[in-house]
Formats: C-alpha cells, structure tokens, sequence
C-alpha cells in the first residue's frame, strides 16, 4: 500500500498581535491636535454663551446668573430694527434664490452638459465674500443704483441661488428620469411633469437649500457691508458697530440667540439632506 502524502499546511503567515490592535485602535495621536482645534473653536463661544446669562455688566466678572441681557435685547430699538431689515432681506432672498437655483438645476441636469455653465453656476459660492462685494458694489455705482436694501436682497438672491443649485442638482441626478418620461408619454406636458414628477421628487433638497441660503443670509456681514447703505443696516453689520467700542453682555447674548437660530437650521438642512441621500440595500 502505497503511503497518502500529507496535504500541504497552511503557510500564510497569521496576523501580527501588535497590527491588530494598531488596525482596530482608531485615529490614536490624532485625536490629540483635533481635541485641541475644537478647543479652540468652541471654548469661546462656550464661554460666551455661559456670561450671557451674567447679572453683572462687565463681560468678564461673573455676577450671578440673570435674563437681564435678554430683556435689555428686546427693548433696543437699534437692534429690533436691524433685526427686522435682516428678515426682511432673508425670506425675500430665500425666495428668489430657491426659484431661480431650481430652476437652473433642473435645466443643469435634464437640459444640458454645459461644464462652463456648471461652474458658472456656482462661482459666487467659491468667490470670495469680498470680491463678490467689491465688484457688486461697482456694478451698482455704474448702474446708479442706490444702496440699500434691495441691492442686498439682490446680492443674497445670486449668493444663496448657488447653494441651491448645488444642492438640487445633486438630488436630480439620482432621481430616474424614466419616471419623467414616463409622465410625459402618458400625455401629461412639460409643465404639468416638472410639478407633478420632478418637484414631489426633490422636494427634500429644495426645502434644505431654501433652509441653508436663509442662514447664510442672515450671517452674512462681507457683502452686505459694501452694498448697504447707512440708513438700513442689517443685523451684522449692527453687531460689528457695536462690538468696535467692546464687547457687551448685550452683544453675548444676541450672539447666543444666532447662534441657536443657526443651529436649529443646521441640524434641520442635515436631517433633510440625509432624506435625499439614496438608501443603502438592506
């Protein structure tokens, strides 16, 4: 009887303890310079939010804790005003830009494969706030155009018309334009498919542009310092007055509430945007 030879054994070499654990011990050193940059982000704005419920008028010596910055926000006129010249110009821009980005997104991803007219849309995203204002502010000069606020409500359409194109247009391209088709080959028109199909379908990512270009508006300071006039100053620019002759209780708890406001709006266009993401096969 001929002998059975011995099957080969397994040569590969097992993995090393010490690779093993370096694999599944994450960033290590690295969460060291990341802890120190949210530090210094956000340990200051901590802090300001903490004094703005300070009893005591100096910023900097804590004297109890109080609503009494809150109070004296309300009853500043200067303030109120600002406020409402910065909602004003917001909601208006928000309207226009959510039309206008809609529409150039649809016409971006259905019409046609313009690479210039792609990027051309979304340059006053990537321009510099302060080129964007300069030359804005001479476009208006040559035009005779007084500042004020309609060329801020003006600016904040064509500034904020570039996120939502962005935005939309990413949710177009997963949308099946055989639904489209579709519609329009059972008789339905061009207009009656853009409302019926296509608007129901990227709803999600219209409302986060519309959400996201609101908030951008109201903390934009660059573009509306150039094409604002003195009469009609928008909260920023109320903020920046008053901040050149120091930091007030007032100004940390004005802070605080944009703050809030901006938050709120964040977490909103982040769950909206999670809505227009393509779902993972289960």
């Amino acid at each position: 009887m001929s002998a059975v030879a011995p099957e080969p054994a397994n040569t590969a070499p097992a993995p090393e303890p010490a690779q093993t654990s370096r694999a599944k011990s994450g960033p290590g050193w690295l969460w060291a310079p990341m802890a120190l940059a949210a530090l210094f982000l956000y340990l200051p704005i901590a802090v300001l939010v903490v004094m703005s419920f300070n009893a005591s008028s100096s910023p900097f010596s804590w004297g109890g804790a109080s609503l009494r910055w809150y109070g004296e926000l309300v009853n500043d006129a200067k303030i109120l005003d600002s406020l409402r010249n910065t909602l004003v110009v917001a909601v208006v821009a928000t309207a226009i830009a959510t039309v206008l980005g809609t529409t150039l997104a649809v016409g971006l991803a259905r019409y046609t494969r313009s690479t210039a007219l792609a990027a051309f849309s979304t340059a006053p995203a990537i321009l510099p706030d302060l080129v964007l204002g300069i030359g804005l502010l001479v476009l208006f000069s040559l035009l005779s155009v007084s500042l004020g606020l309609v060329p801020v409500t003006v600016a904040h359409s064509v500034f904020g018309m570039a996120f939502v194109t962005a935005i939309v247009r990413a949710r177009l391209n997963q949308v099946d334009p055989s639904l489209e088709e579709a519609s329009r080959d059972l008789g339905a028109g061009a207009v009656s498919t853009f409302f019926r199909v296509t608007v129901p379908g990227i709803a999600p990512a219209i409302l986060a542009g519309a959400l996201l270009t609101f908030t951008l508006s109201i903390d934009e300071f660059v573009i509306a310092f150039f094409t604002n006039g003195p009469d009609t100053p928008t909260l920023p620019i109320t903020i920046y007055s008053m901040v050149r002759f120091g930091v007030t209780p007032e100004i940390n708890a004005l802070a605080t509430v944009l703050l809030l406001v901006s938050l709120v709006v964040v977490l909103a266009v982040a769950r909206i945007a999670r809505r227009t993401s393509p779902q993972e096969p289960r």
